[in-house]
């Protein structure tokens, strides 16, 4: 079976570039680097590429489910390719971390994120499965966190965040050619890989 890497955001032009669409751009950008295309007809309420990644067929998928239903997607798409869930890696936005950074876990709870949530409870309750968490920084003051991931990024956060993508590009990359467990194991891959 396939890799599923799914990045996590909302679908239409006034979501592009705020910070819950970081995992949309993610996979944008890992699509780009590897010279796969989105395919223009939807599977299972996604828009998907399929292509290679080193040595693992992936399946790049951007539910358009809207973020609260994302496990919908997850779901449907999982089960159609027969994707076992260590091999369902979703990329999504965490205000737990720092504008930029990146991390990678091999399972986890939801941490508040709604999407993760969906995900976790349509996979049958699981948290078994990996996650690249982009760093989007607290929301200032007492601004409500439902307003503050729809908002976009400063100009100086803007070039973290593109060099954050890059690294989450480095990190799926890591993983197809030495497999999950070197990369997390490892830390951060070398840029050259």
């Amino acid at each position: 079976p396939p890799w599923l890497v799914v990045g996590l955001g909302n679908p239409g032009p006034q979501y592009e570039g705020t910070r819950h669409n970081v995992g949309f751009e993610a996979v944008d950008l890992l699509a780009r680097r590897e010279s796969i295309s989105w395919q223009k007809k939807l599977e299972e309420t996604s828009q998907v590429a399929k292509g290679t990644v080193g040595p693992h067929r992936v399946l790049l998928a951007k539910p358009l489910t809207f973020m609260n239903n994302s496990g919908e997607a997850v779901q449907k798409l999982s089960r159609y390719y027969r994707v076992p869930h260590e091999q369902i890696l979703v990329v999504y936005d965490d205000m737990a971390f720092d504008v930029g950074s990146v991390q990678l876990r091999g399972k986890g709870g939801h941490g508040g994120h709604n999407g993760m949530r969906s995900i976790i409870q349509r996979l049958g309750g699981t948290k078994d499965f990996p996650r690249l968490r982009i760093g989007v920084g607290q929301p200032p003051g007492r601004m409500p966190h439902a307003a503050y991931v729809l908002q976009r990024f400063s100009g100086k956060e803007r070039e973290e965040m593109d060099f954050a993508l890059q690294e989450c590009c480095d990190i799926v990359s890591h993983i197809m050619v030495q497999g999950f467990e070197r990369t997390l194991s490892g830390g951060k891959p070398k840029a050259a890989l």
